[in-house]
């Protein structure tokens, strides 16, 4: 059998597909008898923009679709008059949506008049392969470009079997996806490990395919589906990507000069937070929520073959959370590895300081670490676990280890008051020198979050999002069961609020980079050698002293000195304390303070900006390091190695 494996726009082209890949490793151990071949449609896209633009179109425009309009589906919508046959459908439906919320399309309006000679041309490459069943993954913004192609596919060779799987096929999803395409064969709804190998053993054999679960397939007319299995796939029974043919086309692109490529791996799949409290806007794990992940051996062992046979030492893990074994065996092996890695990673957000540093040793250079608020009310109600002070602590602790963390600041939970903000916002000038979110946003309504599972949260109304209605020619019944995104009642604060909270990040953002508060033992011991981030030693035998250097935006240039108890008070604050606790902890040092000598110092330092306060908890902000700060895309242009030392700014 022949077998072709597609990934279609909007798939970021600096990265191979990770579900071809897997799909071709599994093909190869499991039909070794199969000829599997891949088309890059996402890398062909590019290559076809900036051939018919005459260079108009390049690269980065394809990335700025691709990535910054996920949440108004301009990638979708550029090749839905594509799908449907008609050039100018849903182009008045997007003029009228963009009208309202100040978009600009012309990017995306430039590329759609390309889009069914390139789904033309993309038939044509596909079916020279003369394969038998053509394999789509679709996540996000795939959809449409998929459905474009899968309907050309058998408009030219009726005889092809079309088949459907990826994020935007779990649940529900793949169903309508189904009975709402017929010229979609199949549709494999979650993990595909076991469904694939199953459902082509079923067409070796001219059989219906009732027996694989959560399979979606046509008994004449009808589409059916079937019950989906709630069998996970094991970490044993996921194999290592195989990118020999993404290498080839990457090679041999035009394109290949505007892009800088990184390897995608997978240690584990599922949360093993949400098993035990799901947050409550997340919906990004699906149905498969349960943890499983592979062993740090065999994920170094994977990273090592891959780094050593394409020569790229930019990595990607696309794991929704690090498995906390990994700081014992796989970061370690990593760090003592020798190789210059560049790692991303999403981790939970109260790591300690070993844990960051660690990442650090082991070439983490980026990492998402789901902060999402600094107040551990809103907190709470996400069921995030985690205070606005240990999230205040994690960005320090970043900054001290020269990891670039990426977060955005999520707001609109039902329950959250005005008076949660407050404080937060009068105190973010403060933290202008740890690294801001990306922004402020109101929380989408998520299918599989509980938001959404659960109406009494607080969504009861929903309704498919507006951007649906350029994209798909549906009723908004079966959009209801087709996507991933509703539109609902604002809930938490207002508008007002939102808007106070929006312009002190922006002014954080304005004002990071050339902001830091730096503090310093003097004198220090005469030599002393120190990991980034570990806090100097005093020079033994004489009294200390805490110098605090501050230079924030927006703040008095000057320089404080603590010494003794107030030296003290401000290192343990590091780990944030309360009034209290910290007091406890000088008289048990030895110092000599009054717990009214304690308060009124925190509350003098928390006014100069030097500690953060959630709550009854108070938290230092100063850093031990200040970090080169370059800014994101000046990074991504770097050689490998040049940003161990460099946070994005």
């Amino acid at each position: 059998m022949r077998v072709s494996l597609v990934t279609m726009p909007w798939h970021p082209i600096d990265l191979p597909s990770l579900q071809v890949g897997l799909l071709h490793s599994l093909l190869t151990r499991t039909r070794p008898d199969d000829e599997v071949s891949e088309y890059h449609g996402s890398l062909r896209w590019a290559e076809f923009l900036l051939d018919r633009s005459g260079g108009r179109l390049r690269p980065g425009d394809y990335e700025a679709i691709g990535s910054d309009s996920i949440f108004d589906g301009l990638g979708d919508w550029v090749f839905s008059g594509a799908l449907y046959g008609d050039e100018s459908w849903g182009v008045a439906r997007l003029r009228e949506y963009a009208a309202g919320r100040g978009l600009d399309i012309r990017v995306a309006s430039a590329m759609r008049p390309h889009a069914a000679a390139f789904v033309e041309e993309c038939a044509a490459e596909v079916l020279a392969q003369e394969p038998d069943v053509v394999g789509f993954t679709s996540t996000f913004m795939q959809n449409v470009p998929s459905l474009a192609l899968a309907a050309e596919l058998k408009r030219r060779r009726p005889d092809v079997v079309v088949v459907f799987g990826g994020s935007n096929c779990d649940g529900p999803m793949g169903h309508a996806l189904h009975r709402n395409h017929p010229f979609v064969d199949l549709v494999v709804r979650g993990e595909g490990e076991y469904a694939l190998p199953a459902l082509l053993a079923h067409l070796d054999a001219g059989t219906a395919p009732a027996d694989v679960p959560g399979l979606c397939w046509w008994d004449g007319t009808t589409s059916r589906a079937n019950t989906e299995s709630r069998r996970t796939v094991a970490p044993a029974d996921i194999p290592s990507p195989d990118y020999d043919q993404w290498q080839a086309a990457l090679d041999a692109s035009p394109v290949q000069e505007f892009v800088y490529p990184k390897l995608v791996v997978e240690g584990a799949r599922g949360c093993w937070w949400g098993e035990k409290h799901h947050c409550t806007f997340c919906g990004l794990n699906g149905s498969s929520m349960a943890f499983r992940a592979k062993s740090g051996g065999q994920l170094w062992s994977e990273i090592d073959h891959l780094v050593r046979r394409h020569r790229i030492l930019d990595v990607v893990t696309v794991d929704n959370i690090i498995d906390m074994a990994y700081f014992k065996d796989f970061l370690p092996l990593a760090a003592d590895s020798g190789w210059d890695l560049r790692m991303h990673y999403e981790v939970k957000s109260n790591l300690n300081r070993e844990q960051i540093r660690m990442l650090s040793r082991a070439g983490a250079v980026l990492v998402q670490p789901g902060i999402e608020s600094l107040s551990k009310r809103v907190l709470d109600l996400m069921d995030k676990g985690v205070s606005g002070a240990r999230n205040v602590r994690t960005l320090r602790e970043f900054e001290n280890a020269s990891v670039t963390c990426t977060w955005n600041y999520l707001f609109g939970f039902p329950g959250e008051l005005a008076e949660d903000y407050a404080p937060v916002v009068e105190q973010l000038p403060a933290l202008v020198h740890l690294q801001p979110p990306g922004g402020a946003h109101r929380i989408q309504l998520e299918r599989f979050s509980p938001n959404f599972t659960d109406p009494a949260l607080g969504f009861g109304k929903r309704r498919p999002a507006d951007m649906y209605g350029h994209v798909y020619e549906l009723p908004e019944s079966e959009l209801t069961d087709l996507v991933y995104l509703f539109a609902t009642e604002d809930a938490g604060v207002d508008d007002v609020v939102a808007g106070r909270l929006q312009r002190a990040i922006a002014a954080w953002r304005a004002g990071h980079a050339a902001s830091s508060l730096v503090m310093e033992w003097s004198p220090r011991e005469p030599g002393e050698m120190r990991e980034p981030g570990e806090a100097g030693q005093p020079r033994s035998g004489e009294e200390a002293t805490l110098v605090v250097d501050d230079r924030r935006q927006g703040w008095p240039r000057r320089t404080h000195h603590l010494t003794g108890w107030r030296a003290a008070a401000l290192v343990g604050l590091e780990d944030g304390r309360t009034e209290p606790a910290l007091h406890r902890r000088l008289t048990a040092a030895g110092h000599e303070v009054t717990a009214d000598e304690v308060g009124a110092w925190v509350r003098e330092a928390h006014s100069l900006g030097l500690l953060f306060r959630d709550g009854r908890t108070y938290v230092a902000l100063p850093t031990w390091e200040v970090p080169i700060r370059i800014d994101e895309e000046a990074e991504t242009a770097l050689p490998p190695g040049a940003a161990d030392r460099a946070v994005a700014g």
